[in-house]
């Protein structure tokens, strides 16, 4: 582990990039990074210059799409040598439940659970239901007020606060529970919490419906049910509200993130505290968490595979992760919605099958250095990224969507496009493969040839790809569509996807 952030001056470039000279020279296969500066031309973003730099020799990098969904184009970490992270949900809640006056019951989380609460029935009340919404948030002297003592205190989340927080707030005022409600952004992402006081987090929806029954009664009244560890949810992976989406800013053809991995209330190691009052474990949220599961799944298969390249890693991540949930149906983001391309990327990592992708989609660094003009950088800005001189007037420039990436992002117009992709057979010698498409809506697409065959490993076959728009009536009110290229091996029906994305022009 290298320290690159402490309190007084937060992460430096120059930690961060020492940090990353460090690793590659203590000969790390793998580089985890939870942390993410936002959207940044490659020669001006430290981590992408250092990814540069470890992937050149050979190591891997992993790093957080960052918490700043489900709002679009609100990534960090866009270099195409690193594999950008997303969040998702896993099947296990530490569940507990807002119950009602009137017999309903909202299904929430809370990691504080109280076995002596109460379950009588107590006064419940909305600080927010004059319109205040200090009040309506909890935040602090907002409940001076209003008469929360022995109650069930319904809080907003937001206003700049946080739930532990505001259940302090309640706390001090006399409260005996909190249920907090979500706003509309969060959707049904909901989260396992310490907090001071009995207390649960419900959907937006839930908070709607808990709300309109204070306002039904002169006297609503609720006590929570604290149900523990519950494991199964048939809607897990599903991509939680905070994943920040793509497209990317820094290069919109290529489609970000990567893959999307378990970062909901996840139980790991923390740091122990000075005075040592708080356990060496903790149950956090995020981005930051599901980096290291894709970091630790890297080094398996790096293990597996010592003589794969980044890239080849990376593809085969990629090419193999799920599209469903566990509940056999499309995976589904805060909304309970089916989630985008542009919130799940190629999908939810399958560790098991990366191990075995049959083909990969490879890249070695110089590979960048046409993409990377392409992207209209000079001389010195990607002399910068590359470490040696380069002139771009002496190299085949490609676009974006020209590298051979293990997915498509394309921005289509009038014109029908073409593109190239190579792939390398990892899996059985000789192997036949068949392409089968999920065209994207308002597009046509071809692929030539339709069929492949390999006769020995590491061998390499090149397939064109045709996108051809269609008439526009056909888009209807959509800005973009989605669809996958999958090659099929005949002989055990074993699939190598990658996903697609069209930004309609």
């Amino acid at each position: 582990m290298y320290k690159v952030c402490n309190d007084q001056v937060g992460c430096t470039e120059s930690a961060i990039l020492a940090a990353m000279d460090i690793a590659i020279d203590d000969g790390v296969d793998v580089l985890s990074l939870s942390l993410g500066l936002g959207s940044l031309p490659f020669f001006e973003d430290p981590i992408a210059i250092g990814a540069f730099a470890a992937i050149q020799n050979g190591v891997f990098v992993s790093c957080s799409a960052a918490n700043a969904g489900p709002d679009y184009a609100t990534l960090s970490n866009e270099a195409p040598w690193i594999l950008t992270v997303g969040a998702s949900t896993i099947d296990r809640k530490i569940a507990a439940s807002a119950v009602l006056g009137n017999g309903a019951e909202y299904a929430g989380e809370s990691l504080f659970q109280p076995q002596d609460f109460s379950p009588t029935l107590l006064p419940l009340v909305y600080p927010g239901a004059n319109g205040n919404l200090s009040s309506g948030f909890c935040l602090p002297d907002s409940l001076d007020d209003v008469d929360v003592e022995g109650k069930v205190v319904v809080c907003d989340i937001g206003g700049g606060f946080s739930s532990v927080a505001k259940g302090q707030v309640v706390l001090d005022a006399g409260g005996a529970a909190m249920i907090l409600a979500n706003p509309e952004r969060l959707g049904f992402s909901t989260f396992a919490v310490a907090h001071v006081l009995p207390a649960v987090e419900v959907s937006y929806l839930a908070g709607l419906a808990i709300k309109s029954y204070i306002n039904s009664t002169t006297s609503p009244n609720a006590t929570i049910s604290f149900q523990g560890t519950v494991i199964g949810d048939a809607l897990a992976p599903a991509v939680v509200s905070f994943s920040s989406r793509g497209p990317s800013q820094a290069s919109p053809g290529i489609l970000k993130p990567d893959i999307v991995g378990p970062g909901v209330n996840i139980l790991a190691a923390w740091a122990i505290s000075v005075d040592n009052k708080f356990p060496p474990y903790n149950i956090v949220s995020g981005t930051s968490m599901s980096c290291p599961h894709l970091s630790g799944i890297a080094a398996l298969l790096k293990s597996a595979h010592p003589d794969w390249s980044p890239a080849a890693i990376k593809s085969a991540i990629m090419t193999t992760a799920h599209t469903l949930n566990l509940g056999g149906k499309p995976i589904l983001d805060q909304r309970l919605l089916p989630a985008d391309i542009f919130a799940t990327g190629a999908g939810h990592v399958n560790p098991n099958k990366a191990n075995d992708p049959g083909l990969v989609y490879d890249i070695q660094p110089d590979d960048y250095i046409p993409y990377l003009c392409g992207l209209g950088y000079d001389d010195r800005e990607i002399g910068i990224l590359v470490q040696k001189r380069v002139r771009c007037s002496g190299v085949t420039v490609v676009s974006e969507a020209q590298l051979n990436y293990p997915s498509f992002s394309i921005v289509l117009g009038s014109t029908t496009q073409d593109y190239t992709r190579t792939l390398t057979n990892v899996g059985p010698a000789e192997a036949t493969y068949v392409v089968d498409l999920e065209v994207p809506l308002a597009t046509g697409m071809s692929v030539n040839p339709s069929q492949i065959t390999f006769t020995q490993v590491k061998q390499k076959v090149t397939f064109s790809v045709e996108f051809i728009p269609q008439e526009k009536e056909n888009r209807g009110n959509n800005s973009f569509a989605q669809g996958s290229l999958t090659w099929i091996r005949v002989s055990d029906k074993h699939t190598v996807r990658i996903p697609i994305s069209v930004i309609f022009e």
